[in-house]
């Protein structure tokens, strides 16, 4: 979460400053020549200035103080617990910074019996309703295979934090804000899946309905992957005549005014069954022609081969000074005044500590 967050903060500007220990949890795994520049860490920790300090050592406590006392903003997401042991929770620095904007991101908020529970994306996953929605929409109870939890409260760090700041520049007052990641997870998924039961008393069942559609999955065409989702009856009618089906292109389900929920299923089930009758360059044609949503899958291996993700800079090689060449994930979002910039690569662990305490003694 935080490292996320804060890089996606850097990205827009700010001089971020990682506080760590050599055992961050980010710099485990694989790597190609110095210890802790695994592919996760060179991804997040861009446009940072990297310090270790041990915070349970005194000394060094106190110079990540002084580094908070100078700071705008403070992204943590150690347990409550242990940020009281320190001497760091919002109350200690804000009495010496009280313009700080303190992000404490956690798994469960603090006023639950379950805030100090320890949270990793898997059980934020399963606390959130995700896991029971996986399991209803394919039959088995499955984690996401990407770090959604993470990297959704990531996202709302930053701009919780940005929106702070604002307060800040027209008050003076910093403040707490609190992040916890059940509760994020679970008011992201509750937008759609709330459904039926968005009415008092209940009017039908949770679940997004064409989400929860057992065939809602990507079709294998004659020579690879596509999404193809016609949404409408012409759609239908379309797609079906492209897949040399003329039967199916005249069946009533699809030449009413609108598809019934009831049939998606099935619709689904027909659509897997055509689409090997033409080829994903072909698809993408016909569906451009007749106005049908569908793209290409992705595949991740050959990412930075596409097109579309390399005239977008999404996957660019650049020259790592300890790493060699590596590829970097873009900025996505585009600014036409303030626009974002990679201006530092991710730092061996500990390699700015010396300048960045440097710094303090000029203050």
């Amino acid at each position: 979460m935080g490292p996320y967050a804060a890089q996606i903060l850097g990205d827009l500007g700010a001089d971020v400053i990682k506080i760590e220990s050599p055992a961050d949890t980010v710099r485990v795994g694989q790597y190609r020549t110095t210890p802790g520049m695994t592919p996760l860490s060179l991804n997040v920790n861009r446009n940072k200035r990297s310090v270790e300090l041990n915070l349970k050592n005194e000394a060094e406590r106190a110079q990540a103080l002084e580094l908070i006392d100078t700071s705008d903003v403070l992204i943590t997401n150690m347990r409550p617990n242990a940020l009281s042991r320190l001497g760091m929770t919002y109350e200690d620095v804000a009495e010496r910074n009280p313009g700080l904007v303190y992000a404490h991101a956690q798994g469960f908020r603090s006023d639950s019996d379950r805030v100090g529970d320890a949270a990793y994306d898997e059980t934020v996953q399963a606390s959130s309703g995700l896991v029971d929605i996986a399991n209803r929409a394919l039959g088995e109870p499955v984690y996401l295979p990407t770090i959604l939890g993470d990297k959704v409260s990531s996202l709302t760090i930053a701009y919780s934090v940005l929106a702070a700041l604002v307060h800040r520049d027209k008050t003076g007052q910093g403040q707490r804000i609190e992040i916890p990641m059940t509760d994020t997870l679970i008011a992201f998924n509750l937008v759609e899946h709330l459904s039926g039961h968005v009415y008092e008393p209940t009017q039908g069942s949770t679940g997004f309905p064409l989400s929860m559609t057992k065939g809602h999955r990507a079709v294998r065409t004659k020579d690879g992957l596509a999404c193809v989702i016609p949404y409408n009856p012409r759609n239908f009618r379309d797609f079906f005549a492209a897949a040399g089906r003329p039967d199916l292109a005249a069946d009533p389900r699809v030449n009413g005014e609108a598809i019934d929920g009831a049939d998606h299923e099935a619709l689904a089930e027909l659509i897997d069954q055509c689409a090997p009758a033409l080829t994903t360059a072909q698809w993408t044609e016909v569906c451009s022609k007749h106005s049908i949503p569908m793209a290409p899958v992705l595949e991740l291996d050959r990412a930075h081969e596409d097109e579309y993700v390399r005239d977008g800079h999404l996957l660019d090689t650049v020259e790592h000074p300890t790493e060699g060449s590596i590829r970097t994930v873009g900025i996505p979002v585009r600014f036409s005044a303030t626009p974002g910039s990679i201006r530092r690569l991710a730092r061996v662990p500990g390699q700015d500590t010396a300048d960045v305490l440097g710094e303090l003694a000029t203050r």
